[in-house]
């Protein structure tokens, strides 16, 4: 009897076994490895020999650092809360009925997503600031308006600009139900507001409480609005971190970190719960038959448009109100009207390498992003095997650790020799990578699980190596999902601020850092230039991509 010959290859042989070596390789290096520096820094002080928990003390027991904990918690809560209230009805009239300029709608949640936070929390400021436009106008009729500043103002900027989360994972999920659930419910006599209740919203749980996740780190992560609308009574943790180790004035680098820790336990806590929460409500389906939409005319058709259109206008018109004052005179540190382009011509030079460092560290960035994602996405699809766990919880990181926290991460651990990397573009681009990665690999991953097998195996039982297959056959199907990833990558890759303003120099200042520093500084006029082009740049590459992926690109 002949015996089966053995085809079974050495692992040392699978380039999928190297490539694997390599991401660990990758994760080791520029997550692992910088985090766990931080855990030791925390246990650190230069007041006492050995590890200590001196700086947890210090922070539980001093009213100055626990008030920071508590604002930032409030301020992730009530956002959440909130942009679920504005995202969910969104979702539902943008899935369900023919509202009027349903894409620009769209299109206008998407880019009051990707702009940085700062730019609403800046232009409410000259609005409803203590000089602003509407509160200095009101004023001369004996009128006075509630502050922006402090936890109100962070939190309605902060919902204006998160609730785009909410509706998108939402609207995917209502465009998925299978439409003879909603049915049935109408058979047995439910109304519309009932069956949305027991039926709709039970099915898109899963989706609402992941955007909400992502909504609440998000909030709790960011640094700029807190930044421009605290003050110094309002703390929050990440400005804690940023006054702690970078301030002028000096500060405490292992209390930095310990902060660093709290914050990352904190979202680590949320996404138990969340993940949690829908172990227990998930549902799934098959839609055959996806909801059709409800063609409404008339009042109907202006009474579901006028909803969506106010939530939109309203988040979007911090930007529209920035792009305007950039062609405003100003006496440096206040607009005085009248048209002019000085604020521009004021840039000169600046501009000019802001814009250059912009798009050569998030293009050079989106290269490795594409190559690193297709290979990483691939292998959480079809290469799982035993260390699938291990990869989907690094995937994971980079949303549960802030961008102040791995920003401090890398300070900490490459400020030292045998690599020093701090202030240089080198740290900056590996931060872009690492933290914009799963937007890519998720994307790529949902495309990926659509293709079915056999297109491989025909292609590798027809002589071709596994490999080469990968890159002739596979790769080429993966782009569309890869793209989409891709662009949101390369869109938040402009738009970061909280990782990149710790770790950049002079030098190597990005348009958002540039934008900031001058809003921080007072100096309006160059501030809502360098904003202008920010938002101008993004919608650019925003609307492009929409049209060449017809509007698919979902976070």
């Amino acid at each position: 009897m002949f015996k089966k010959k053995d085809t079974t290859i050495p692992f040392y042989m699978d380039p999928w076994f190297w490539v694997k070596i390599m991401v660990f390789a990758i994760f080791l290096l520029f997550l692992i490895w910088p985090f766990s520096s931080i855990i030791t820094n925390a246990f650190k002080s230069s007041k006492a020999e050995g590890l200590t928990t001196a700086n947890f003390e210090r922070f539980f027991t001093k009213k100055y650092y626990s008030g920071a904990l508590w604002n930032s918690i409030g301020i992730s809560l009530v956002p959440t809360v909130f942009a679920v209230i504005l995202g969910v009805p969104m979702a539902y009239l943008m899935t369900r009925y023919n509202v009027w300029g349903k894409k620009l709608w769209h299109i206008l949640a998407i880019l009051s997503l990707m702009s940085p936070p700062f730019l609403g929390a800046y232009a409410w400021i000259m609005m409803f600031g203590r000089a602003g436009s509407v509160t200095t106008f009101l004023a001369q009729y004996g009128i006075s308006i509630p502050t922006i500043y402090g936890f109100g103002g962070i939190s309605t900027v902060l919902t204006l600009k998160l609730y785009p989360y909410i509706y998108m994972y939402t609207s995917g999920a209502m465009e998925s139900i299978d439409s003879s659930l909603e049915e049935c419910a109408e058979n047995l006599g439910s109304g519309k507001l009932r069956r949305f209740f027991t039926v709709t919203m039970p099915v898109v749980t899963p989706s609402i409480t992941a955007g909400a996740l992502v909504v609440f780190m998000s909030a709790l992560a960011d640094f700029g609005t807190p930044m421009l609308l605290g003050g110094s009574e309002f703390r929050t943790l990440p400005v804690l971190i940023y006054n702690e180790y970078l301030s002028e004035t000096g500060g405490n680098g292992n209390l930095a970190s310990a902060i660093s820790i709290i914050i990352v336990i904190i979202t680590v806590l949320m996404l138990a719960v969340q993940k949690g929460w829908v172990s227990r409500r998930n549902y799934m389906m098959s839609a055959l038959r996806p909801p059709q939409e409800i063609e409404v005319h008339g009042v109907k058709r202006f009474l579901v448009t006028l909803p969506v259109f106010l939530i939109s206008f309203v988040s979007f018109l911090p930007q529209i109100i920035v792009c305007a004052s950039s062609f405003q005179h100003t006496n440096y540190s206040s607009f005085t009207g009248g048209f002019t382009f000085e604020n521009y011509e004021g840039l000169g030079s600046r501009l000019w390498t802001a814009l250059s460092n912009t798009f050569t560290y998030s293009l050079i960035a989106m290269v490795f992003i594409v190559i690193i994602g297709i290979l990483f996405a691939y292998m959480v699809v079809r290469k799982k095997g035993k260390t699938g766990g291990i990869l989907d919880m690094l995937l994971m990181a980079p949303y549960v650790i802030p961008g102040s926290v791995l920003g401090l991460c890398y300070i900490v651990t490459f400020n030292v020799k045998p690599l020093i990397l701090t202030g240089t573009a080198t740290i900056i681009i590996i931060s872009y990578v690492i933290r914009k990665l799963p937007y890519t690999v998720r994307s790529a991953s949902a495309f990926l699980m659509q293709m079915d097998p056999s297109v491989e195996e025909a292609s590798i039982n027809l002589g071709v190596p596994p490999m080469r297959t990968f890159w002739k056959v596979t790769a080429r199907l993966m782009l569309p999902g890869v793209f989409s990833g891709a662009i949101l990558s390369w869109v938040t890759c402009i738009n970061e601020l909280s990782c990149s303003i710790m770790l950049s120099s002079g030098k190597n200042n990005t348009l958002t850092i540039a934008a900031y520093t001058d809003i921080v500084r007072n100096s309006v006029g160059s501030g809502a230039a360098l904003s202008a082009i920010l938002t101008f740049t993004s919608g650019i590459i925003l609307i492009i991509a929409l049209k060449i992926t017809k509007g698919k690109i979902k976070v």
